[in-house]
């Protein structure tokens, strides 16, 4: 659920009209005199008053200059005389650039700002994150094209930003959201080439920046390519699934492994990003608890080479590969003649894309292996599998939920 987060600045104006006007008030009710109106000393409440509000407007011309009183009354009025003129001229010329070019008056301001690139699902995930931790912080979001108008509302009223169209790639558009001054530039596009072009830019602009850019890479093979390059090696790079896979291992896998007396077997169904990923985080975290993981995949033989050829697979584990589809019995048959899957040792992992095979699976799973640990995926956090989880313990995981339980705290803060 998305809640507002409106930012409250301290209100300077207010506080400074509130000021100038008890000053001049306070002035008259201490004994000062005006030489233009020496009758004012003898007013009453409403007069003052109504002469300390026309300050704002005329100043003290149609008053004269302040005397008699003690020399403190004095000053409280001289202060009032320049203040509440002056005030009231800087807010009549803020309010007319506002209406002139409400923009350039927003972006100029702009300073210690986070810029986010994009307008999926993840950057909503990072929105929710960053409120929650920054509620104040200014945000500017970009897109290189014009979006549903309710998206953009969305965006302003729900996490306060600004929104703004324009192409990353070129320096005006950078130029103009400030990004030398920003907090942290989150390249959050679907387009990976795009956001390491962008970040290019940004390191020609400013050769220190890359401390400050995050790059989201949706293609986990371009960011594995793309790892020896300048972009990645001084900015910071990741895959949402690498993210959520992390987070997986960390927060349910690794305590069960601990709990097992003997090392574990490992049913990965789905080996797409998110598969891969899990076995790769699995193998930098908890290599020496395996015992055997098991592939499921329609085209797995494909997507073990793919993975093969980009990480290393090691370890003293066995590693089988079934190909076929979740839903058909046979597949389960095969890999219960493949592995031992009987003991409180053995984990599932429902990973594929098809979210309602992977909870009709996972209910299946827990009936006939009541011992093991069964993990069903959806993309979006949903509460019908919430419930379903805690009623027949499944753990039931979404994307976008481990990855904003993941998202590090240097993404958000100075």
């Amino acid at each position: 659920m998305q809640h507002s987060h409106r930012q409250r600045r301290f209100p300077l104006r207010t506080s400074g009209a509130l000021f100038f006007f008890v000053a001049a008030y306070a002035a008259f009710e201490l004994g000062v005199t005006v030489s233009e109106r020496p009758e004012l000393a003898d007013g009453g409440v409403l007069s003052k008053a109504y002469y300390s509000l026309s300050l704002f407007v005329v100043g003290g011309l149609d008053l004269g200059t302040p005397e008699g009183g003690s020399a403190f009354g004095r000053a409280l009025l001289w202060l009032a005389y320049f203040g509440a003129p002056i005030l009231a001229a800087s807010t009549l010329i803020e309010a007319l650039w506002r209406a002139i070019a409400p923009r350039q008056w927003q972006f100029r301001r702009l300073n210690d700002h986070i810029v986010v690139v994009g307008s999926g699902e993840l950057t909503f995930s990072y929105l929710r994150v960053l409120r929650h931790r920054e509620p104040r912080v200014p945000v500017v979001i970009v897109c290189n094209s014009p979006q549903d108008p309710s998206l953009v509302e969305e965006f302003k009223h729900s996490f306060n930003a600004l929104f703004m169209v324009g192409d990353i790639t070129h320096e005006y558009c950078l130029e103009q959201i400030r990004v030398t001054r920003a907090r942290k530039i989150l390249l959050l596009d679907d387009n990976s080439l795009r956001s390491y072009e962008a970040a290019s830019i940004l390191l020609r602009m400013q050769p220190d920046v890359g401390a400050r850019v995050v790059i989201h890479c949706g293609n986990l093979r371009f960011m594995r390519a793309m790892a020896d390059t300048r972009v990645a090696r001084q900015c910071e790079t990741f895959n949402t699934y690498h993210l959520a896979a992390a987070g997986l291992v960390r927060s349910h896998m690794i305590h069960h492994f601990r709990e097992t007396r003997s090392r574990d077997v490992v049913i990965i169904a789905g080996f797409g990003r998110f598969g891969q990923t899990i076995l790769e985080e699995l193998q930098r975290h908890a290599i020496d608890e395996l015992a055997t993981v098991l592939i499921i995949d329609k085209d797995a033989q494909r997507r073990v080479l793919v993975a093969d050829e980009q990480v290393a697979y090691s370890g003293n584990y066995r590693r089988e590969i079934q190909e076929g589809n979740i839903s058909h019995p046979d597949v389960w048959r095969r890999v219960s003649d493949a592995v031992e899957v009987t003991g409180d040792n053995t984990v599932f992992v429902l990973g594929t894309g098809r979210e309602e095979d992977n909870l009709r699976t996972a209910l299946w799973l827990r009936r006939k292996y009541p011992l093991a640990m069964v993990i069903a995926r959806s993309s979006k956090q949903s509460l019908f599998a919430s419930e379903v989880g805690t009623d027949h313990d499944i753990v039931s995981i979404s994307i976008n939920e481990l990855v904003e339980d993941n998202i590090p705290a240097s993404w958000t803060s100075r």
